[in-house]
């Protein structure tokens, strides 16, 4: 019997809605849906392999315990039951013995358990939550509320009858990747080919670029600078949309004398750029209107990410582009729904349950004003070096650290000084392998959900269709275990289906009629701080912040080098003299995951570094030669990609690699993991985050 259920895929950031095929209860096949709103019928090469990682033969499907040492690959199977029972009995003995604070929690990206995982740790009392959220999308979100109090959207769906007529691409490859900061891809390229002028910021050439009407390849890591400068040009070229920034901003006079020594000719020492080049795309954006900006990951990884991501705040604010039709507008989303993404509704972290004692005692001390999370290198610092305290538990949700952060021969060493860890996932990973307990984490097609966290303007359904051993969504977990341990405070549905149906309660729908409907939409308006404001403490969009100058963080973007660089460590350029990149997002996988499904990895079958053809051939080196990559930290084999797409002194390398396919426990992860080129550095001094787009390294065969 053939039937097809209606659902949303979630093998990225859970945008795109998909048809689920199923012949006799089993699924064959997931195909998108033509006729939905946020996807148009796109799918992905990751949602299309959604079946490969539903019954790999290599999946967690029950609790495992450990029976062997550390490393050892040997297991035990427990009931849930068993489990939890554990879990609870090891949590309650560090809060009673040493304090909550000695108990810490990790997760990955935004996955559907994002704002649970936050909540657990903090009703537990503990304030040592860590993640990749410094390098990640909440640096951009920070400076959005300081700003103007909601992040600001790409309108490419033309909600308000008109696209974009310019569109920025500064640091994003969204049409390659499939999906970013709740759009599509399919639907991102739809809206380039509409508009009338494309600029590309980006030191690759990616396919957008190749019809751009700009494309500005600057030095990776020097964003600020080139923003900073297109700000100055706006300014001295009597640019300015006047009406919005005198009734709707407070600060830019202060602006006006703050960037007067930016020019073009400045920035252009810095980025690499030409002053002309810098002058004329800026001229493009400011006076083709309505135009928008859509940013990503290249703001986020740098020494100065939350003043980048303030400047470009800044650009659309004076050129008069936010919250207009085709603009980057502030999302309505759909009325009656309780906003569970903390985007929006920032109580849904639980924050309100960690008392500022608690907070106090985090492992970083708070020493990066604007971190999200304590401070990942720190946290891992603060195991191996017991300073100020060595925490004793620890549960990693979703996450593969070993692979996924800085400086992993740290992270490994502090995984074996801990007590006691749990590792919620879908493959015993060479992180798991270094666990007391594994828990088998349930697949999207193996949840209910009212999906919500990225998009904004609507929700979507997510039906659970099947269900494989005794996978569990993490979130049931969470909250059967903040049963156990006394948490109702924070928790006080019965179950998650009771919490779905919280959610929806204020529709009059309860999840199972949610479901029919497939999708809720917000009714968009525009213009909306024309009556009311911004959510900000003035009411208008503040190019200067008084917040942040409170809290000791430049009210006005400023610039950083970042701390490797041919002009930092001229030095250190001459025996390192290749300039590299990392983090650019691969389209079959997604960040560490999906290296063991056999249709990715057949189109993408080794880790590669980008490196341009006369560099490659200097150093004797042929396309799909293995070349060791290697920095003052250490050195990793890649695979190389001769394009002359990128900068002479410029290379490009993917991240998280590892081989599931190599024997256990390793499987590989210390081979081609780039993380490992990454040790202590200078952190951004606001955020604390790493400068992984800009390092310096050598390449030899």
């Amino acid at each position: 019997m053939h039937e097809v259920v209606r659902s949303a895929c979630r093998m990225c950031h859970g945008v795109c809605q998909v048809l689920v095929h199923l012949e006799n209860g089993r699924v064959v096949r997931v195909t998108g849906d033509p006729e939905s709103p946020t996807s148009h019928g796109y799918i992905c090469e990751k949602g299309k392999a959604s079946v490969e990682l539903l019954y790999h033969p290599d999946r967690l499907l029950y609790p495992l315990k450990r029976v062997g040492e550390r490393g050892e690959n040997r297991w035990r199977r427990i009931s849930w039951d068993q489990a939890l029972e554990e879990m609870a009995q090891r949590l309650t003995a560090v809060r009673e013995e040493s304090g909550p604070e000695y108990f810490g929690m990790l997760q990955g990206t935004g996955r559907p358990y994002h704002g649970y995982t936050t909540r657990f740790a903090f009703a537990f009392g503990t304030p040592n939550f860590t993640g990749v959220a410094h390098i990640c999308y909440l640096p951009r979100w920070l400076a959005s509320l300081f700003t103007l109090g909601q992040l600001p959207v790409c309108d490419i769906y033309g909600f308000g009858g008109e696209y974009p007529a310019c569109i920025v691409l500064w640091g994003c490859n969204i049409t390659h990747t499939g999906a970013s900061d709740g759009m599509c891809g399919g639907m991102f390229q739809r809206a380039l080919h509409k508009a009338k002028k494309v600029i590309v910021v980006d030191p690759r050439r990616i396919r957008p670029a190749k019809r751009a009407d700009h494309w500005l390849q600057l030095r990776p890591g020097t964003d600020c600078a080139l923003a900073l400068a297109m700000i100055n040009t706006v300014i001295a070229e009597g640019l300015v949309d006047r009406d919005f920034v005198d009734r709707y901003t407070i600060g830019f006079e202060r602006l006006v004398e703050h960037v007067k020594p930016f020019t073009p000719e400045w920035a252009a020492g810095i980025t690499r750029l030409r002053p002309e080049d810098i002058r004329d795309a800026t001229r493009t954006y400011a006076t083709t209107s309505p135009a928008c900006i859509q940013w990503g990951n290249a703001v986020d990884m740098s020494r100065c990410n939350l003043q980048t991501a303030r400047a470009l705040l800044i650009l659309r604010a004076i050129t008069g582009n936010i919250d207009r039709p085709g603009g980057d507008v502030l999302w309505v989303p759909p009325e009656g729904v309780v906003q569970r993404s903390s985007f929006m509704n920032i109580e849904i972290n639980g924050l309100q349950f960690l008392s500022p004692e608690q907070a106090a005692k985090a492992l970083d001390g708070k020493r990066y004003p604007l971190c999200p999370c304590v401070h990942p290198p720190t946290f891992w610092r603060s195991i191996v070096e017991g300073e100020p305290y060595r925490i004793r538990a620890l549960w990693i949700m979703g996450s593969n650290p070993l692979l996924t952060m800085t400086n992993p021969l740290q992270t490994e060493r502090a995984l074996r000084l801990l007590e006691y860890i749990v590792v919620s996932d879908f493959f015993l990973t060479p992180t798991a392998q270094l666990a007391d307990l594994v828990l088998p984490a349930a697949t999207w097609l193996e949840q209910e959900d009212v999906v919500n966290l990225h998009k904004i303007w609507c929700v979507l359904a997510r039906p659970k269709i099947t269900q494989v051993g005794e996978v569990r969504d993490d979130r049931e977990v969470i909250l059967e275990l903040a049963h156990r341990l006394g948490l109702e405070k924070a928790f006080p549905w019965k179950s998650w289906r009771e919490h779905l149906d919280w959610a929806l309660e204020g529709t009059g729908m309860t999840f199972d009629q949610f479901c029919e409907k497939g999708i809720l939409v917000g009714k968009m308006r525009y213009y909306k701080y024309q009556e009311e404001g911004f959510s900000t403490p003035s009411g208008k969009l503040e190019i200067y912040s008084s917040v942040l100058e409170s809290m000791g963080v430049s009210p006005l973007p400023v610039y950083r080098e970042p701390p490797l660089s041919p002009i930092a460590t001229p030095g250190i350029a001459r025996e390192f003299p290749l300039i590299l990149t990392t983090g650019a997002k691969i389209r079959e996988f997604f960040h560490s995951e999906g290296r063991q499904i056999a249709s990715l990895r057949r189109r993408h079958p080794d880790p590669r570094l980008e490196i341009h053809p006369e560099t490659a051939a200097s150093l004797g080196i042929e396309d799909g030669d293995w070349v060791w990559v290697e920095t003052p930290q250490g050195r990793v084999r890649m695979r190389a990609l001769l394009s002359d797409g990128i900068a002479p002194d410029v290379v490009s390398a993917e991240h998280a690699w590892w081989f599931p396919e190599d024997g256990p426990p390793e499987h590989g992860w210390k081979r081609s993991n780039i993380n490992l080129l990454f040790g202590d550095m200078e952190y951004d001094p606001d955020t604390g985050s790493e400068c992984l787009r800009s390092f310096l390294c050598r390449v030899y065969k």
